[in-house]
């Protein structure tokens, strides 16, 4: 039987997790395909080594992340040869973004005010180094999503670097993408469309653009030179992450990064994830699709970036890691629940359990029932490690469907419509719910595919109806995978 808790007070502080403005992520136009997963637990990241020194005042560095863990040393690109010889652009322990250069000891650069802490948004960077500039404030230039940060938008100032001076980037020292070399520490979060122009200074419309209809700041194709060191890494080929596309053959090596490292998340289709943001004591990782739970015993329940809206059918897939006693849920809530939206690393509440609300459902692993309001009944098959399990939510009629390595629980048809046969009823049904799970025991874990990445193994590959995402069962007709296109078009 589930482990219980008495019921709390009504938590007052919502938080919406419905995240789709600012997520940079419109259909139509210029298309990226893929990004790389980089996970700072695994150590994973890029390395090059130029072979010879090229324009070190005059350059441009143009990537899209999403962020996957906050409060970390997050480095998108580190020229390194020693603490007193660097070149650094990263998101530092405050979520700030930093830009820094140190030579023989005397620094230069700025961290700046500004917090990027949206975990379920692809953030477009572009930095722009250009010291021969008799200006000196634009000297170094820092634009995030189209938008220049102003160089007095700063929380703490090393100087401007002096004219014509020469930074460590594009010279013969170790070039790090995800990795600090000093400490050293990692990045977590996904990368798209790396651009490093050598010896240019640009502006971001060489990249992105506005959007006509929505003013969203979208990709565009770079179509200009890279200079000697340049480089171009789209991330599209699984075998070969590292592949520079600029025709300069300035590949990068992948460090602990292998072809299941590539992901379908992108900037032009942002895909749901583990909501980061939501809670800090437990663990999220592999690209926000990991939930560890805290190091003390007691139901943490994680949410999602995005939620399966008022109308529409969704779909994702999910694996318990560390079986127990079988104490994990996986079900859904609505995303106004204050009980189990609340945060982690307070032993609260499980799917399924007596809320404030009473309206999210839990399918419990250890006998298979079904949990509504705390009470229980008998539905389906318990579940293990072994089992990938699929929710269905057919928000369009109210129902909710599970299934068990394919097979659809409590003689189940997704496709049944208003029948809902063998369905479970959407408490809550006219307001968007969180695909989620709940794990209670310290230090287990269950992880989670919304069909843009995720370590579930896949042994034969299945999309939705509109050819997104990638699950190990395809999806019910009529179903979709949680990503900014699919919500546009059904949600």
């Amino acid at each position: 039987m589930a482990r219980g808790r008495q019921k709390p007070k009504p938590y007052t502080k919502l938080m919406s997790l419905l995240a789709l403005s600012g997520t940079n992520s419109l259909s139509g136009g210029y298309e990226i395909d893929n990004s790389v997963k980089l996970e700072a637990d695994n150590t994973e990241f890029f390395s090059r080594t130029p072979s010879s020194n090229t324009n070190r005042q005059t350059f441009t560095y143009s990537t899209w992340v999403k962020r996957t863990e906050l409060g970390i040393n997050g480095a998108i690109l580190d020229a390194y040869q020693d603490g007193a010889n660097m070149f650094l652009l990263q998101f530092d322990t405050s979520d700030r973004f930093v830009a820094y250069n140190i030579d023989s000891g005397t620094d230069y650069g700025y961290h700046y005010t500004r917090k990027f802490r949206d975990t379920s948004a692809w953030y477009h960077i572009v930095f722009v180094s250009d010291t021969t500039n008799g200006t000196a404030s634009d000297r170094y230039q820092l634009y995030v999503n189209g938008e220049r940060i102003s160089n007095s938008d700063i929380d703490v100032d090393y100087g401007t670097p002096p004219q014509n001076y020469n930074n460590n980037l594009n010279s013969t020292i170790t070039h790090n993408i995800g990795k600090r070399g000093d400490g050293p520490t990692y990045n977590s979060c996904y990368l798209a469309e790396t651009h490093l122009v050598d010896g240019t200074a640009l502006a971001p419309t060489a990249f992105g653009e506005f959007d006509e209809d929505s003013g969203i700041w979208k990709p565009k194709a770079y179509t200009g030179s890279y200079g000697t060191n340049g480089f171009f890494l789209d991330f599209a080929d699984a075998s070969d992450l590292g592949d520079d596309e600029s025709g300069n053959g300035n590949d990068f090596t992948e460090n602990n990064i292998t072809a299941a490292d590539q992901a379908v998340d992108s900037p032009t289709n942002n895909f749901c994830t583990i909501n980061a943001v939501v809670g800090t004591d437990s663990t999220i990782s592999e690209g926000a699709t990991k939930f560890t739970n805290h190091g003390v015993n007691g139901w943490e329940t994680f949410v999602a970036t995005m939620g399966a809206g008022t109308s529409g059918k969704w779909y994702a897939e999910f694996q318990v890691v560390d079986h127990g006693y079988g104490d994990n849920f996986i079900g859904i809530s609505p995303i106004d629940d204050p009980d189990l939206n609340r945060g982690f690393g307070t032993s609260f509440a499980y799917l399924g359990s007596d809320t404030s609300l009473d309206e999210s459902v839990g399918y419990y692993a250890a006998g298979g029932n079904r949990y509504i309001g705390g009470g229980t009944a008998s539905y389906g098959n318990s579940y293990t490690t072994t089992d990938i399990m699929s929710v269905a939510v057919d928000m369009d009629n109210g129902k909710l469907y599970f299934a068990k390595n394919g097979t659809w629980q409590n003689s189940g048809d997704p496709t049944s419509g208003s029948t809902g046969t063998g369905a479970l009823d959407v408490r809550g049904a006219t307001k968007p719910q969180t695909i989620s799970g709940s794990v209670y025991y310290a230090n287990h874990a269950m992880k989670a595919n919304y069909g843009g990445f995720t370590t579930i193994s896949i042994s034969s590959p299945q999309s939705d109806g509109n050819g997104r995402g990638v699950f190990e069962f395809a999806p019910p007709s009529g179903y979709y995978a949680l990503c900014t296109k699919n919500l546009a078009e059904y949600g």
